[in-house]
């Protein structure tokens, strides 16, 4: 995925409230061909003048094992990941502590048999390692790409798969889930049959606009109010609120002869931020930057100068959880 700096230098802003304490609770790293984002570039991103004090890395497949097993070879990230954060635990690149926490992957589709892959990768990063995603993403439309853990349709509902999902409950993990708007009652009852699960719904849910789902934001936002609503009624899932800036939500901001600005982003986007915030509550939602993905559309700068003007009427107690307090309890990194 490469990202156009040129482009995103066009719109620069001075961070507000620049001593606000940040805990980015998503973000990638990877070093794909054409594509790198590596500590180095995590670091440029981190220094717009913003107070992240320490971030969640997740899983992007990413430095898997070359040989063994099939099942384990997913523990590469994690001892890859682990490594990156401790060079920062150093200090030897600033204050913020990067990979703080880390979300890997483990083929759920395992079962109980998944046990073995999740004390691996428990063992990798015994102090940072904190859980799941199995993506999920799956629709019927050829101009919807699944996501790249290849789900079946209906993963969520599939037996083996929540059994799979309860040897997180006994470890302490969390479940990351990334889905499209569709799967979302999926979700839903996935939930109601874990319910010792801590859930993170990610990305919004995933809301489509692109292939068939292409100019029908209003109708798709109806639905989805609803959806999640119903969603939000399981206590154990918790909300993230970023990721809509990515290509296939079809805004098209990477489109535009210049990235928008926090303004612009705040204002397109703040019904369904606010939406998710009235369902979860403040003490369940954590924003995110979802970099490098949402950097397609926007600096990092801008993007949490965005979500603190969403958040500009909220009390003080409620931007500690919403910025900062949801994603230290949730990934426990006090």
């Amino acid at each position: 995925m490469k990202t156009d700096s040129v482009w995103l230098d066009q719109v620069r802003e001075e961070a507000l409230e620049p001593a606000r304490a940040i805990i980015d609770p998503h973000h990638h790293l990877w070093d794909y061909p054409g594509s790198r984002y590596l500590l180095d570039e995590l670091l440029a991103d981190l220094g717009s003048g913003h107070n992240i004090v320490a971030t969640v890395f997740v899983e992007c497949s990413a430095m898997y094992r070359a040989g063994g097993a099939p099942t384990m070879r997913p523990v590469g990230e994690t001892e890859f990941v682990n490594g990156i954060g401790a060079m920062s635990a150093s200090g030897g690149y600033g204050d913020t502590r990067i990979a703080a926490g880390i979300i890997s992957h483990a083929d759920l589709l395992l079962g109980a048999d998944v046990g073995p892959v999740l004390d691996a990768h428990i063992a990798a990063a015994p102090a940072r390692f904190r859980g799941i995603r199995h993506a999920a993403g799956w629709d019927a439309s050829d101009k919807v790409r699944n996501s790249h853990s290849n789900p079946p349709r209906g993963i969520l509902l599939d037996p083996a798969f929540q059994d799979g999902v309860r040897q997180l409950a006994q470890r302490d993990l969390v479940f990351e889930a990334w889905l499209y708007h569709p799967q979302v009652t999926e979700l839903t009852a996935l939930a109601r049959a874990v319910p010792d699960v801590t859930i993170v719904l990610d990305h919004f849910g995933g809301p489509l606009g692109i292939g068939p789902y292409a100019g029908q934001r209003d109708e798709i936002f109806g639905q989805w109010k609803l959806d999640v609503a119903d969603l939000a009624a399981c206590p154990n899932v918790v909300a993230k609120l970023g990721g809509l800036v990515m290509k296939l939500n079809g805004y098209g901001w990477h489109r535009g002869e210049e990235p928008p600005s926090s303004q612009e982003l705040a204002a397109a986007n703040r019904d369904w931020y606010r939406h998710l915030i009235d369902c979860f509550g403040p003490h369940r939602c954590m924003y995110e930057s979802n970099f490098p993905v949402d950097k397609v559309s926007v600096g990092y700068g801008v993007l949490w100068n965005a979500f603190k003007r969403i958040s500009d009427e909220d009390s003080e107690a409620d931007k500690s959880a919403l910025f900062h307090d949801t994603a230290e309890r949730i990934y426990r990194l006090g």
